[in-house]
């Protein structure tokens, strides 16, 4: 569905590539959407096709990332917690950035938070009981009444977009009680009350999460979301989601929402919808796939925990298992692959930081081969703030422009080497090709590579320049490629069309 989405936009097949736009860190007080439309000709300059933005809904404080999300139908349009916008913005500079990247080529993804409601405007008293934190469906006493921070009228927004008020009845669970001051997770009782079945099994049932958990199963709940997701496509111009937290939201209720804004009513038969299921068991991400009755595509985590293995292991790792049960390896149309995210990164709860010295062989890893819908992430292109503050990774605007002028047609792969390991991409009758060496041991990577007779006595240069030297093609259209230490090299004629879309080598 990716290409669906990006062949609509651009009217032709090509090498798309996402980047999620923000990281963890990333400035507050309304400047990040004026960065995406000013950074939007660059990136597509360089090879980005999509952008997944954060969610640009109103969280519960103007610092809210919007994963506190307070009101779905708040864009940064309304007077309310603390501000008319969000942390990243007005409504209007969100349009406004969405048109400009489309103007380049650029689509835009929708962070869509339909797990927890935070921010309540007051409190209600109802009927709950708590549960144990290691088994949620194991109660804890008896039931009693708590005051419960779940009721919201929106008074600042008032009935437009949505005259929808939301209340206990459309929760199943919060981790608090005004009325004893007690902090635990408290299943609200009711007819009909329960954690969702169809979710992630740890913890008993992973249905809970934080905040006010929502019940997906009530009717006023899942008609406030279909409308809100046709609406927020057409308001912004995005042409699809990434869905937070999927694992604690029921799978009926997601498989429903995504037929439904693809339906012929919404006017997105092709949205690209793709889910945060954090979990290292491509099995488990296979069956929640095939489960859902509809094309959903799911980051490929378990690759990642295999980039961040192989950075701690440098050449102790085998390269050549790097995709042992990945989902790209598994289900190749559906894997979204990725590096690092705003989770992963350094001072988050899921911290699992692929070392700088192997980030860029990652890179080449999911964005210079056939599979995959790789996503590039923002702290990587331009570094990460906080209390521990991360560089950039070196050239990887280079990386991306190599994926979008050289990795098409055909690939051979060379994976004979637990260090060294190269892949060829033949190219198409519009881009010429390249090999691409990665190399994790202490020496330099050297890999004899079959490109055809056809380019015989041609000069082959390394488009990244972090390997000095030139091959040249002999008359049986071999040539023997080489990788600088712990690094990467991107080969490729020296006339090879956009070559001059390099920095000097």
């Amino acid at each position: 569905m990716a290409h669906h989405a990006n062949e609509d936009s651009h009217g032709k097949p090509g090498n798309f590539t996402m980047m999620q736009f923000f990281e963890w860190y990333a400035p507050g007080e309304g400047v990040h959407w004026k960065k995406y439309e000013s950074e939007a000709e660059r990136l597509a300059g360089m090879g980005i096709t999509a952008c997944w933005v954060p969610p640009p809904t109103k969280g519960s404080s103007p610092d809210g990332t919007g994963y506190d999300i307070y009101d779905i139908w708040d864009l940064g349009e309304f007077d309310q917690k603390g501000a008319k916008r969000t942390k990243w913005g007005t409504k209007d500079e969100l349009l406004q950035a969405i048109k400009v990247a489309k103007e380049h080529g650029i689509i835009t993804y929708v962070d869509a938070v339909m797990n927890h409601k935070a921010g309540a405007d007051d409190k209600e008293e109802f009927l709950a009981t708590i549960v144990d934190q290691n088994n949620r469906t194991q109660k804890v006493g008896e039931a009693h009444n708590i005051d419960g921070w779940t009721k919201f009228d929106f008074p600042g927004r008032g009935d437009k977009y949505s005259e929808m008020k939301w209340n206990f009845n459309h929760f199943t669970g919060v981790d608090y009680d005004a009325k004893t001051e007690t902090k635990a997770i408290f299943l609200i009782e009711g007819e009909g009350k329960s954690w969702a079945s169809d979710v992630d099994k740890e913890n008993g049932s992973y249905d809970y999460l934080m905040f006010a958990d929502i019940d997906h199963a009530h009717p006023d709940v899942s008609n406030e979301f279909f409308k809100w997701g046709d609406w927020i496509l057409k308001e912004t111009g995005a042409y699809g989601f990434r869905f937070d937290a999927v694992k604690h939201i029921s799978q009926e209720f997601i498989a429903d929402f995504v037929k439904h804004i693809r339906s012929k009513e919404s006017g997105r038969p092709k949205a690209f919808c793709v889910g945060e299921f954090w979990k290292d068991s491509v099995d488990t991400l296979v069956k929640y796939i095939e489960g859902l009755g509809t094309q959903f595509s799911c980051f490929d985590s378990p690759l990642q925990a295999n980039f961040k293995e192989a950075g701690e292991a440098k050449e102790n790792y085998d390269l050549r298992t790097i995709f042992d049960n990945t989902l790209v390896q598994r289900r190749p149309i559906d894997a979204v692959t990725l590096v690092d995210n705003h989770d992963t990164q350094v001072g988050q709860s899921l911290e699992r930081w692929v070392s700088s010295g192997f980030k860029p062989l990652a890179y080449a890893l999911i964005l210079l081969r056939v599979d995959g819908y790789p996503c590039v992430f923002y702290g990587d292109m331009y570094g990460c703030g906080g209390d521990n503050p991360q560089e950039p990774v070196s050239q990887l605007d280079d990386i991306i422009r190599c994926r979008k002028l050289f990795a098409y047609g055909e690939q051979h792969d060379y994976w004979d080497h637990a260090n060294c390991v190269a892949w060829y991409r033949k190219g198409d009758e519009e881009h010429d090709g390249c090999v691409t060496v990665i190399c994790n041991g202490k020496a330099d990577g050297e890999k004899k590579v079959e490109v055809g007779k056809e380019h015989a006595g041609e000069k082959w240069t390394d488009a990244m320049g972090w390997h000095q030297g030139e091959v040249t093609i002999d008359e049986e259209g071999w040539g023997e490629f080489f990788s600088p230490p712990e690094s990467i090299s991107i080969w490729t004629k020296t006339d090879a069309r956009g070559r001059d879309e390099f920095k000097k080598e």
